[in-house]
């Protein structure tokens, strides 16, 4: 089985705006992980607060990086024969997972 035209045209236009969204996203985190001046006052517990959360917005934009990678890698696949397939068996990826996780490379069976 493979996507009709317009399934095809939809799954562009979901991996174009999940770019998008992914790098306006990928802007903010780092803006959010930007060091703190040690010249800036704050107490010492939300010195520590901050520091805490500087790490978990880090690893979040360690997270959408890959994911705007995954999208591009998808992308630049698409109107290749193997747009829309599993790396590892080459089945055709269910259309649901990749509206869902557009950046899937893989079926759900393969990525377990």
């Amino acid at each position: 089985m493979y996507f009709c035209t317009m399934e095809k045209d939809e799954i562009k236009l979901k991996i174009l705006s999940e770019i998008s969204k992914t790098e306006r996203v990928i802007v903010e985190y780092k803006e959010l992980t930007m060091p703190i001046a040690p010249d800036v006052s704050i107490g010492r517990i939300s010195r520590m607060d901050a520091i805490n959360n500087k790490s978990v917005t880090e690893a979040t934009l360690r997270q959408a990086e890959s994911k705007l990678l995954g999208l591009k890698r998808v992308l630049s696949m698409y109107g290749t024969e193997d747009f829309g397939k599993c790396i590892k068996c080459k089945m055709q990826i269910p259309l649901g997972r990749v509206l869902f996780r557009p950046e899937s490379l893989y079926c759900v069976n393969c990525a377990r």
